[in-house]
């Protein structure tokens, strides 16, 4: 579906991608990274509407630059907001599609379609200059999808959206994946990403530090410095286990919150996973039951700085996928 061999994009001096080289089959992926770290960039050297400074793009096994045909197969939602004159949302809607190269009255049948998909179908003919930023999104997503294309592209999409409107989204773009059609997901909200079960491709500074599945990526933190929370039964005979366990390298116990049975460990180990290999014989022999277990740093602003410094060779337990 994409193609991108050594694609390097310079504005001056400035580096937006910095030598990326991936190949995307059709599918759902999540692209993860701070604000500024390339994302709309790279979206926009996919669509062909910046030419690389370095390297090669393909879309669908063609150059996108200058060929304005692929874009009907792509749908865009764009992070930016459009100034929109006195028309309705409707009137808008059907505009894009006629770009798109369709007559007026299948135009006028997909505006309405889509625009009901997104739940805007109550104010499709109100001035889009009264709509609230949730509604501008919707209007934005339904002339993304109204022609149906192959692949859709969100940059951002949940911005506006109160928690109503973001389950919708959740649930919408579940749907488009679970239809076979391809999507991805640029964003840098790490929970609102994972409820749509993409791969991931995670880029910060320009350069593309991983990719894979949730399970690998959640690999990448499992093997470097970590910090575990274990609630269970007999809490200070199982860190007299561990204490002697060449991965832990702290460990101290916290009563439980308010309603919660069992102890708390903190488990400072410099390799999660060697911890969690070790845990069930340890189970088994003392009778030990575990009631939670989760790490405390399973963020993505933790994921990126774990990322970035196996990127400068700082720490040698992960391995980029």
């Amino acid at each position: 579906m994409i193609e991108l061999d050594q694609v390097t994009k310079l504005y001056g001096t400035v580096i937006g991608v910095n030598d990326i080289s991936m190949t995307l089959e059709p599918g759902t992926y999540g692209l993860l990274g701070p604000n500024g770290s390339g994302k709309t960039t790279l979206i926009n050297l996919i669509l062909g509407q910046l030419k690389p400074t370095l390297g090669h793009v393909r879309l669908f096994g063609r150059n996108p630059w200058s060929r304005d045909s692929l874009l009907r197969d792509i749908g865009l939602c764009p992070a930016s907001e459009v100034a929109f004159p006195r028309v309705t949302g409707y009137q808008w809607v059907k505009y894009m599609i006629q770009m798109h190269g369709f007559s007026s009255q299948t135009a006028s049948q997909m505006a309405t379609k889509s625009l009901t998909q997104v739940r805007l179908d109550h104010a499709m003919h109100r001035p889009m200059q009264n709509y609230s930023l949730g509604m501008r999104q919707r209007a934005k997503l339904a002339q993304a999808i109204a022609h149906e294309p192959h692949l859709l592209i969100l940059d951002e999409p949940f911005n506006g959206l109160d928690p109503v409107g973001r389950m919708e989204m959740i649930q919408f773009l579940r749907n488009w994946g679970s239809e076979g059609r391809s999507l991805i997901l640029a964003s840098h909200i790490l929970h609102e990403v994972e409820a749509v079960h993409p791969s991931f491709l995670l880029i910060s500074g320009g350069r593309l530090l991983a990719s894979g599945s949730p399970e690998q990526v959640s690999s990448i933190l499992a093997n470097t410095p970590n910090r575990v929370r274990i609630r269970c039964s007999q809490a200070r005979l199982l860190a007299s286990h561990l204490m002697g366990h060449p991965s832990v390298e702290e460990i101290s116990i916290h009563p439980p919150d308010r309603g919660e049975n069992g102890e708390v460990l903190h488990i400072e180990t410099c390799s999660a996973a060697q911890v969690y290999d070790a845990l069930p014989s340890l189970l088994v022999e003392n009778g030990i039951e575990i009631y939670e277990m989760r790490s405390a740093d399973e963020s993505l602003g933790h994921l990126f700085a774990t990322l970035m410094k196996i990127h400068r060779g700082e720490s040698q337990g992960g391995t980029l996928i």
